[in-house]
């Protein structure tokens, strides 16, 4: 069933918006509740609305704009778009963000629940703190099973500052990661890599980036470039694809604490195969957004479309847009991309190489 909307009302061009703003570790999005709050115009452009918002000196200032709805089918949904405006498929810690705010209002009565998202069906749990207020102390998020892994990916960006090999693997959570294992993650130029690999000709839909340091076989420590957002300061399906790349290539066991620039999550790679994904998540304000919201054109095709297109989250299965996001081929094909595996690393390689013992 497709995750849709409540049904949007009409509102004059001076409405206001009430948002929710929360983090966790420093990933910070800015939340739009149409589940208690009013709904939203027919004609609002969302994707321009998460733009706004998310610009840091003349919006509210997050990573991204996150919409909390209720789909057909009784459960929550999430939508959530980039700050660029691009949608993307799942956000690990917009939901853990998101379960603690809908538990706290009351929205759901267990600890455990579904919410639809582009991604498929996922399962957050909330740990209440003691007492009648249901404030939220941590949430951990079953993220389902790595949708697709492909180690020893080798990926040439000519030209720029740039310019150098990279090896890595290829993780799917619902949306697309690159992990490259490095030996300092500190001293990776994370503002110059990572925007040539996100768009990578490799990736048609671009790719978020890790940047991951192996610093024993229960810690790694992660930077991310975001796909749409850029640095940011912790991503939780960055930190859930990060343990699965670790895990698959030997670095470490399928338990580990990631520690981003934000702060930390602890990421568990089960037997059963789903990744759980635990770390806080924390309210900062609520406000109204006083200013006029962006309206789609009259030359627009119709009202803005809440229902998340032709993208269906049905049940537990992943959606088809968001199961796998398709390499070309079975491996990325920039020209003279396919270098030999298992010799030295050529001149200019700034790959992942194997942890210092």
């Amino acid at each position: 069933m497709t995750c849709r909307e409540g049904t949007p009302v009409e509102t004059g061009p001076g409405a206001t918006l009430s948002l929710v703003k929360m983090h966790g570790c420093g990933n910070d999005y800015v939340f739009v509740d149409t589940v208690g709050g009013p709904g939203l115009p027919r004609d609002i452009d969302l994707p321009r609305l998460a733009v706004e918002l998310s610009d840091r000196h003349f919006g509210v200032g997050a990573d991204g704009l996150i919409l909390i709805s209720r789909a057909p089918s009784g459960r929550l949904a999430m939508r959530m778009w980039n700050a660029d405006g691009s949608e993307g498929e799942m956000c690990g810690n917009g939901m853990r963000c998101l379960a603690a705010y809908v538990f706290a209002e009351g929205y759901v009565r267990e600890t455990r629940f579904e919410v639809e998202t582009r991604a498929g069906v996922i399962v957050p749990e909330v740990v209440p703190a003691p007492g009648p207020e249901r404030r939220v102390v941590k949430v951990t998020v079953d993220m389902g099973p790595p949708r697709e892994v492909r180690e020893g990916l080798e990926l040439v960006v000519e030209g720029g500052p740039a310019a150098g090999v990279y090896r890595g693997t290829y993780v799917s959570m619902g949306n697309p990661h690159l992990v490259l294992i490095v030996p300092d993650a500190s001293e990776v130029e994370v503002t110059l890599v990572g925007p040539a690999l996100e768009s990578h000709p490799a990736f048609p839909d671009r790719t978020n980036v890790e940047f991951v340091e192996v610093v024993s076989p229960e810690r790694l420590r992660m930077r991310v470039w975001e796909r749409g957002s850029g640095l940011t300061l912790a991503s939780g399906t960055g930190a859930s694809a990060s343990l699965v790349a670790a895990a698959s290539a030997g670095f470490t066991g399928r338990r580990a604490t990631v520690v981003a620039d934000g702060g930390e999550l602890e990421v568990e790679w089960t037997p059963a195969g789903s990744v759980r994904l635990s770390g806080p998540a924390v309210e900062v304000f609520r406000a109204t957004y006083s200013r006029p919201l962006p309206r789609l054109g009259r030359d627009a095709a119709g009202p803005a479309d809440l229902a998340g297109g032709g993208t269906a989250c049905e049940d537990s299965r992943p959606c088809p847009e968001g199961a796998s996001v398709p390499l070309r081929g079975d491996r990325p094909q920039a020209e003279g991309s396919r270098r030999a595996r298992g010799g030295r690393h050529q001149p200019g390689d700034r790959g992942p190489r194997p942890p210092h013992a």
